[in-house]
């Protein structure tokens, strides 16, 4: 017989959320449970942005703004899915 393994659920659902902030549009780009983990995220994308902030300033494109904040689980869209650093690589921005 297997030993199960109670897993209970934490009254604190707070997860932490990298923001992509273009104008005045934000969106979740991902979320971590741990700060630490999410700044982390925030530093990647930040830097992924410096290397193609050239390309896409001569592309017309607007260049994102990464931050990191608390959500709530229940305070995430429906069908959120997480944004790559660089939006182009979808066809599309925020």
């Amino acid at each position: 017989m297997r030993d199960l393994v109670s897993v209970g659920r934490s009254d604190d659902d707070t997860l932490w959320a990298v923001y992509a902030t273009i104008g005045r549009t934000s969106r979740v780009a991902e979320v971590f449970r741990s700060r630490p983990a999410a700044l982390a995220d925030r530093d990647w994308r930040a830097q992924q942005v410096r290397a193609y902030e050239d390309f896409l300033r001569r592309s017309d494109q607007p260049v994102p703004h990464y931050s990191v904040a608390p959500i709530k689980r229940h305070d995430l869209p429906r069908k959120w899915t997480p944004l790559p650093a660089l939006g182009f690589l979808r066809g599309q921005f925020i």
